[in-house]
C-alpha cells in the first residue's frame, strides 16, 4: 500500500521519458495531486520532456535529468542522487519501466519507492507493483500509469489529458508568428509530417503537400509546419512540393513554443506522434494518420480528434520501417479521404 496521504508531504514523480508518453502519464499527475492535495509534488524530468509539466498546476518544481550532460554516467548519477536524497522526498513514482529510473530513486534513499516490478526492480522498489502485460498491450496507455495508482492503494478517478501552455512561451510563439508575416486573427493550420522511431509512421510527404495546398486555398490558411529538429529534412520535403509557402518550424522552435502555436491552430494534421498528444491535450480540433500503431493503446484521448485509418491484414504491426515497402496501411489513405475529414473539422470548428 502507498504511504498515507497525511505523512507524505514531499513526492517526487519520475517522468516518462517520450513526449507522448509524459502528455499520456499527466493524468496520472493530476490523480498523485487528488490523493495528495497538501504535499509538494515534483517531476524529474529529461530536458525534452520538461516543457510537457512546466505550466501544470498540479506539479510544484520540474527538476531537470540530464543523463547526456551533466547527470552522465555512474558519477553523474550519483550526484544527482545526493542532490534528491538533500531535498529529502519521502515518496517516489516511477513511471518508466527502466532499471535505470527505480535505481535512481533507490541510489536517492527515497523510502516510498512505487512502481512496476519489470527488468529485475523488485529490490529498488518498497512497493514493486506485479504488471499486467496483456492488459497493457490491450488498452491506452493513460490507464498503464492510472493501474500503477491505483494497485499502490491511490484514489483513481476519470480524468483527461492536461497541457497547459506558459505565458513566456505564449509570447514567444506570438512573436515567431509576427516574424513571419502572420496577422492577428489568421486562420492557422498545422501539419505534423514526421514521427519518431522510423518512417513506417508517415503518411508520404507528397500526400501532405497536396493536402496542404488544398487547404490554405479553401480556406485561406497559413499552413505551419511542426517537427524536432530531426525532421527538417521531411518538413522541407513537404514544402518543396507545396504550390503555396508555408511556415516551416521543425526544429525552430522549443517544445513549449511548439505546444503555444498548437494551442492557436484551427486545425491539426499530424503522424502517430508526441505532438499529436499534445494536440489532444490541447483539446484542438485534429485529424491523426495512424498506419502501424494501434490507436486502442497510443491513439488521441480527445472528443475532437479524428483518427484516419486503413487497417489491413499485418496492421498494426508496429514495426519502425514497412517491410513491404508502405504497402497498404500509409499508402491506401488517400488526399481525398484525408482532406473530408478535415473539411468536416473545420465545418464544426467555425
Amino acid at each position: 500500500m502507498a504511504p498515507d496521504p497525511i505523512q507524505a508531504k514531499r513526492i517526487l514523480i519520475r517522468s516518462a521519458n517520450w513526449i507522448g508518453d509524459a502528455v499520456m502519464s499527466t493524468p496520472a499527475v493530476h490523480t498523485i495531486r487528488r490523493n495528495f492535495p497538501d504535499a509538494h509534488i515534483g517531476i524529474l524530468a529529461k530536458p525534452w520532456v520538461a516543457p510537457v509539466f512546466h505550466a501544470n498546476p498540479h506539479a510544484d518544481e520540474v527538476l531537470i535529468y540530464d543523463a547526456k550532460g551533466a547527470h552522465k554516467g555512474l558519477l553523474g548519477k550519483w550526484r544527482l542522487a545526493g542532490r534528491l536524497r538533500r531535498q529529502n522526498w519521502e515518496m517516489g513514482v516511477v513511471l518508466p519501466n527502466s532499471f535505470e529510473s527505480a535505481l535512481l530513486f533507490a541510489m536517492a534513499r527515497i523510502p516510498f519507492r512505487i512502481g512496476y516490478k519489470t527488468q529485475h526492480r523488485r529490490l529498488l522498489l518498497s512497493h514493486p507493483i506485479v504488471l499486467n502485460r496483456q492488459l497493457k498491450e490491450n488498452s491506452h496507455e493513460t490507464g498503464h500509469y492510472l493501474r500503477l495508482l491505483e494497485l499502490s492503494g491511490l484514489r483513481v478517478e476519470p480524468s483527461g489529458l492536461e497541457i497547459y501552455v506558459a505565458p513566456d512561451d505564449k509570447i514567444r510563439g506570438n512573436d515567431l508568428l509576427r516574424k513571419n508575416g502572420i496577422i492577428t486573427g489568421e486562420l492557422l493550420i498545422g501539419i505534423n509530417p514526421g514521427a519518431a522511431f522510423g518512417t513506417a509512421k508517415r503518411w508520404p510527404a507528397d500526400r501532405y503537400a497536396r493536402l496542404a495546398d488544398q487547404l490554405a486555398k479553401q480556406y485561406q490558411g497559413r499552413i505551419l509546419i511542426f517537427g524536432g529538429p530531426g525532421e527538417r529534412g521531411v518538413a522541407q520535403e513537404v514544402a518543396d512540393a507545396m504550390n503555396h509557402t508555408p511556415i516551416i518550424l521543425s526544429g525552430k522552435t522549443t517544445l513549449g513554443e511548439a505546444i503555444a502555436l498548437v494551442d492557436q491552430c484551427r486545425l491539426l494534421v499530424t503522424n502517430d506522434s508526441g505532438l499529436m498528444h499534445i494536440g489532444a491535450a490541447l483539446h484542438q480540433p485534429m485529424v491523426a494518420i495512424f498506419g502501424p500503431t494501434n490507436p486502442l493503446t497510443t491513439g488521441p484521448l480527445s472528443a475532437k480528434a479524428k483518427i484516419v485509418q486503413d487497417p489491413i491484414e499485418c496492421s498494426p504491426c508496429l514495426q519502425r520501417e514497412c517491410p513491404l515497402g508502405h504497402h497498404g496501411c500509409m499508402e491506401n489513405i488517400s488526399v481525398e479521404r484525408v482532406l473530408g475529414v478535415c473539411q468536416w473539422q473545420l465545418a464544426q470548428s467555425t
